[in-house]
């Protein structure tokens, strides 16, 4: 996830933009970090400001790959490497509060490792990435090509990029921008081989003094200061690792009456299993001393944590974990966060919620170092059924949060509206701003939900719901065209569910929709794949209205790419069908494009008598617009055929029944397309007249 904190055809509609595309297009402004000095509120710093000389040194040092006099062309980039939980993180944050003023654009944070303990994977991170950058990328666009939007996007800014909880070169070198004035501070917890010129920090344990102050920080200096010895004893127990001190100088700060003597013998007597090597043995001690201390309910909420989506926890998803109520789970939450067990995560900004808003709440994030200790109790202590049955929880509070979300989008006094009405109040969202930043706050988190309840294989009713509500909330809040890279993903798992159970109606859908998207980036030989795919699945189940949308898609794909006679045959089949289910107009339609695919195919005398089957059929109907469109299609047949006054005739033809249709759109286009054709018979006169006219329609029909 990355964190912008201080702390019917293959086109999807451009009018139809929602508030989320207002960032797009344009150059997001990235939150900047406090350039005041460091506060309080970075508890673990304690003992490593040389370590932020250092840091602070090498970026301005001179490259092994710079020339002389000259800069090198790619972001510096500064690698802090320590084991989880030795305040590696803490320190980058340090950095950026102290370089903040010479990096006037903000900084772009991504976590790198997943939920799970794998990857994320580059596509997801770029993606995210992209997001927070304001910038489009095409849906379902590879690897490559999303990297190579994040360097593009950064190129020209002097923004610090701080990639967190690095697995590996692999992921990250992808990401290191062309640009100079940039800064790349990554976080691993080993060596990133193969990328040139990285300046490494290694980590180890704070000296004990430092060990210490971070114990003080945590537990209060009194009882500290009144037996230094043992608190010396305490540090060494712990390793001088910064969440072991963390843990348990928060342990001792919950219980004032108790001792630094008291919290060394709690620590010795914790029982450590035989096989756990030594470096692991500080902050294993310390986290089961808490972790056991801890109520039933905050317990088991801590173990069920870890399947959190996107690794985000906030009240509702604890509440749904635990099977408690949203407030027991906040106070939980809070509780957690004073016991050094959770972080807190500032807000993001976003289309502009109150943080008030009861359905929106505070986000918290398990420490990485803590996961792995946290997702064995949960093997050691819970069933796979109660773990499934609080998955299920989890994504049915979800479902019901998106379609509120979606609900808040509609006009008032609408079904939806009424419907959200009627769900209890930490369910709702006061407005619809509240609503959009609450989704823009949990975009990663609800991506990740979907992806969780499909890889489950056991609730393919919750996840298909799921889905269904992303989906609609997304178009409601972002328009087709900003949200059609998450529906690209969403697509997909709809796919991989169809595939697994099989429903060949959905997995039709779904293949038609992701067709679609190829088709709008251009990828239309995936595109062609696609079509054929739905139109097998399809016919498979004898369903004529997803079997016709791919056979007119198919033909579509092939005028695109220039290909008139398969394009032709493609829509011949369609019409076909369409005949034979008395669908009279769309017939109209499709001989319209199939005149048009045998003109631009040079097939003349048949393309005249398609685009006449096509105006008999309308104006059967009295279908206006089907008149002016057959019209237009004859025109365009004997436009290619050099036959310019036929065209001109036709055109002027089409314009009356766009005339009698007030269609605006279509008087438009076919005044400018008569302006074009009178230039080329030598009338410029004429010709500024219909342009003027096109250009007038054009405007209003915009507006």
């Amino acid at each position: 996830m990355t964190d912008q904190v201080v702390g019917g055809g293959h086109r999807a509609p451009e009018a139809a933009r929602g508030p989320g595309t207002a960032a797009r297009g344009r150059r997001a402004t990235l939150p900047r970090q406090d350039g005041a000095a460091l506060r309080s509120d970075l508890p673990g710093f304690a003992g490593r400001r040389h370590e932020l000389k250092a840091l602070r040194a090498d970026i301005r040092r001179a490259g092994l790959d710079t020339l002389t006099g000259r800069r090198g062309a790619r972001s510096r980039v500064l690698l802090i490497a320590g084991r989880p939980g030795s305040g590696r993180t803490t320190l980058a944050e340090a950095l950026l509060r102290e370089i903040a003023d010479e990096y006037p654009e903000g900084v772009l944070r991504a976590v790198l490792t997943g939920r799970d303990g794998a990857p994320t994977g580059l596509a997801r991170t770029a993606r995210d990435l992209l997001t927070a950058l304001g910038t489009d990328a095409p849906p379902g666009a590879d690897e490559d090509e999303l990297a190579e939007a994040v360097r593009a996007a950064l190129a020209g800014r002097r923004t610090v990029l701080l990639l967190d909880d690095a697995p590996g070169a692999e992921e990250v070198e992808p990401l290191i921008p062309d640009a100079p004035d940039c800064l790349v501070v990554v976080v691993s917890q080993g060596p990133l081989t193969g990328i040139s010129d990285v300046r490494p920090c290694a980590l180890g344990g704070l000296d004990t003094a430092a060990a210490v102050e971070v114990l003080c920080h945590y537990a209060g200096p009194t009882r500290v200061t009144v037996d230094p010895r043992t608190a010396e004893a305490v540090a060494q127990e712990c390793g001088g690792q910064p969440a072991a001190l963390i843990l348990a100088g928060a342990w001792l700060a919950a219980r004032p009456k108790l001792s630094v003597a008291d919290l060394r013998q709690a620590l010795l007597a914790v029982p450590l299993p035989p096989d756990l090597p030594a470096g692991a043995h500080p902050l294993n001690r310390a986290f089961r001393l808490t972790y056991d201390a801890l109520p039933q309910t905050a317990a088991r909420i801590l173990r069920l944590a870890t399947l959190a989506p996107d690794g985000l926890v906030d009240p509702h998803t604890a509440a749904a974990l635990g099977g408690c109520t949203v407030p027991a789970a906040a106070a939980v939450l809070h509780d957690f966060v004073a016991l050094g067990l959770l972080r807190p995560l500032p807000e993001e900004e976003g289309p502009g919620a109150p943080p008030a808003d009861v359905a929106i709440g505070p986000r918290y994030r398990l420490p990485g170092c803590l996961v792995p200790l946290s997702r064995e109790l949960l093997r050691e202590q819970e069933r796979p059924a109660d773990v499934q049955l609080a998955r299920a929880r989890m994504l049915e509070r979800t479902v019901r949060l998106v379609q509120s979300c979606r609900a808040a989008a509609e006009p008032e006094g609408s079904p939806a509206r009424r419907k959200a009405g009627e769900l209890p109040r930490p369910l709702r969202f006061a407005t619809r701003a509240a609503a959009a930043h609450w989704l823009h706050t949990r975009r990663g988190a609800l991506l990740d939900a979907a992806a969780i309840a499909v890889e489950d294989g056991q609730l393919d009713t919750l996840d298909r719901r799921l889905i269904a509500a992303l989906t609609r909330a997304l178009l409601a809040h972002h328009g087709p065209e900003a949200a059609a890279p998450d529906l690209y993903a969403l697509h997909e798992l709809v796919l991989r569910v169809a595939a697994r159970r099989p429903l060949p109606r959905e997995q039709a859908a779904a293949l038609l929709n992701l067709g679609d998207l190829d088709a709008g980036a251009d990828r239309l030989e995936q595109a062609l794949t696609r079509y054929r795919g739905a139109l097998e699945a399809a016919r498979s189940v004898k369903d004529p209205v997803a079997t016709g949308r791919a056979l007119e898609s198919l033909g579509d794909t092939y005028s695109e790419l220039g290909d008139w006679v398969r394009a032709a045959d493609w829509y011949g089949r369609a019409l076909e069908l369409r005949l034979a289910r008395g669908e009279q107009a769309d017939a109209a339609r499709l001989h319209a494009r199939i005149g048009v695919a045998h003109g631009r195919a040079g097939r003349y005398e048949q393309a005249l008598k398609d685009c006449r089957a096509a105006a008999r059929t309308s104006r059967r109907l009295g279908d206006s617009a089907g008149q002016a469109r057959a019209a237009e299609a004859a025109a365009e047949v004997h436009e290619h055929a050099g036959q310019l006054d036929e065209a001109l005739r036709s055109h002027l033809e089409a314009l009356e029944f766009a005339r009698a249709a007030a269609d605006g759109a279509l008087e438009a286009r076919l005044q400018l397309r008569i302006a074009e054709i009178l230039e080329r018979l030598g009338d410029p006169a004429a010709a500024r007249l219909h342009r003027a006219a096109g250009e007038r329609w054009r405007q209003e029909h915009a507006e």
